[in-house]
């Protein structure tokens, strides 16, 4: 059984406008951002989000440290989510109570090297289930951060998602 760590939502803060070099840098620095997020102001409202919301900076077989989440990674935890993806083949097809949820259907993303970001494990909530399909599925339910060891202390996963449908 894996253990796991969770930490809460970050809260909001504001951050002064950058003008001059800074500005310019940080701009550059933006490049590699996700596609706006729009996060409505009702916390318990859906928000549409992808892979790319939760994609993070870290070399190959780095080891995670939680700095490296973004601000608009903090900001998703604790909310209520709908990301699309594949699910991890499993032995199990019908009456899914857990799942991986991953960015692709290729096999590339678990193992030495496969980043943490491109894979969410699912939990349904009590009374839900899924089926296993090999087509694309779009998953609600609450986002939130927690750490998955694997046996030998590694860090295998690090996002959660309390699934209330699958389709």
């Amino acid at each position: 059984m894996l253990a796991s760590t969770s930490i809460a939502a970050p809260s909001a803060s504001s951050k002064p406008a950058l003008t001059g070099p800074a500005a310019t840098a940080d701009a550059a620095a933006g490049a590699n951002e996700p596609p706006p997020l729009d996060l409505p102001a009702d916390p318990n409202a859906l928000v549409d989000a992808t892979f790319d919301h939760i994609k993070f900076d870290i070399e190959p077989d780095a080891e995670f440290d939680e700095a490296m989440l973004t601000p608009t990674i903090r900001k998703l935890f604790d909310r209520n989510i709908r990301i699309r993806g594949y699910i991890y083949p499993t032995l199990k097809k019908r009456g899914l109570k857990q799942f991986v949820l991953v960015r692709d259907n290729q096999e590339c993303c678990f193992g030495p090297g496969a980043a943490l970001y491109d894979c969410i494990l699912v939990h349904m909530n009590e009374g839900r289930t899924a089926e296993y399909s090999i087509r694309p599925v779009a998953v609600e339910g609450k986002f939130s951060f927690e750490i998955f060891p694997d046996y030998d202390g590694t860090t295998r996963a690090i996002y959660r998602l309390d699934g209330e449908s699958v389709e």
